[in-house]
């Protein structure tokens, strides 16, 4: 797998145009740093991306030196921590927040000979490269798994920021669903807030309140999938497998993986063929998968979902594809025509929630 995957990244890197020529290798070990957004914990977010750190570590072994500032805020905060790793030395740089996109791009102008890789953001420079991943797939492919195991029809979400990478989990989830439930609600409660295991597990406990008998979360904590343990319901893991929080509640997990992008990108300095590069991968490039079933989930629930996970990283299932029909929006306007698709520039400024969704947009 993690062979198959450089592989599929290295295909996708010749597609993807390259703003900056490829610099002289660094003397060994190449420093390498990574900004944690929130502490690193057992699942989540970060999780996924300090173990893609040490993963990179693993592999290049004394090649590389790397080090990790964890719980740094967006903003101002990021910009001093990201500018002092510049200053130490550091010559790759992950800085894996949308927030982080704006101080990263500052830094990056003052210190040319550093690399930097911007997660999930979206603006380049010679020095700067992006990457995120079509987190929505699995989303898609979760919301299968939902309808299939909801008694009430009716999921919750809890969300942080309304930004587009949440918006099209959210739509995608709802859309899946409805594929195989056309009647699937899914209620959303906004947090404005990444990591807030308290308010997340308030939000969570909420929703199952008013008949939410499934639930996802953009979040960074397990909270959502310790609510849904202690109350009997199910949950959906996202970023990590969560089973040793939620055994008898998490009916899949979404993960996402990044060792193979770290690794990569840092051998690729090493190498001296390091460009600015934009990446989006998923499921077909193995940076996004479902798995990791809970007990609860019938054999013929996986299958389906497995089988439509196949289907879709060899292109048969798109989730913002219309069929006969149109696809509307929660105000009752076409959001996809009938058989017609979105395309990557309408993803990616997704601003509005698919019918279905329910607690609108926050102020």
């Amino acid at each position: 797998m993690y062979k198959n995957l450089l592989a599929a990244l290295a295909a996708a890197f010749s597609l993807c145009g390259g703003a900056a020529q490829a610099a002289d290798p660094p003397k060994s070990p190449l420093k390498v740093a990574v900004v944690h957004v929130a502490p690193v914990t057992e699942a989540g977010w970060v999780r996924q991306h300090e173990n893609a750190r040490l993963a990179m570590e693993k592999a290049l072994g004394p090649r590389v030196q790397t080090f990790a500032v964890e719980n740094v805020a967006e903003g101002a905060d990021a910009e001093r921590v990201i500018r002092d790793l510049a200053q130490q030395g550091y010559g790759l740089i992950f800085t894996p927040s949308f927030g982080y996109m704006e101080p990263t791009l500052r830094v990056a102008r003052d210190h040319p000979q550093v690399r930097f890789e911007s997660i999930t953001g979206y603006k380049q420079a010679d020095n700067v490269a992006v990457a995120n991943a079509r987190y929505y797939e699995g989303r898609y492919l979760a919301g299968i798994a939902a309808a299939r195991m909801s008694r009430t029809g009716v999921a919750g979400y809890v969300a942080g920021f309304p930004i587009p990478e949440v918006l099209q989990g959210i739509n995608a989830f709802a859309l899946g669903m409805r594929s195989v439930r056309a009647d699937a609600q899914v209620k959303v409660i906004w947090l404005q807030a990444w990591f807030d295991p308290a308010r997340e597990r308030e939000a969570a406990m909420t929703l199952m309140n008013q008949d939410a008998d499934v639930l996802a979360f953009h979040t960074a904590s397990t909270a959502v999938m310790r609510a849904a343990q202690e109350r009997g319901k199910l949950a959906i893991a996202y970023h990590s497998d969560m089973r040793h929080v939620a055994p008898d509640a998490q009916v899949l997990a979404v993960t996402h993986e990044w060792g193979a992008y770290y690794t990569a990108r840092a051998r690729a300095v090493l190498e001296g063929r390091w460009s600015s590069q934009s990446l989006w991968g998923g499921v077909r490039e193995a940076m996004v998968r479902v798995g990791e079933f809970g007990p609860r989930v019938p054999a013929a629930v996986r299958q389906e979902v497995l089988s439509r996970q196949q289907d879709l990283a060899a292109g048969r299932v798109r989730p913002f594809a219309a069929g006969d029909k149109p696809v509307l929006d929660a105000a009752g306007e076409v959001m996809i025509a009938a058989r017609s698709a979105l395309n990557d520039e309408q993803i990616l400024s997704m601003k509005v929630l698919v019918q279905g969704v329910q607690g609108g947009l926050p102020r």
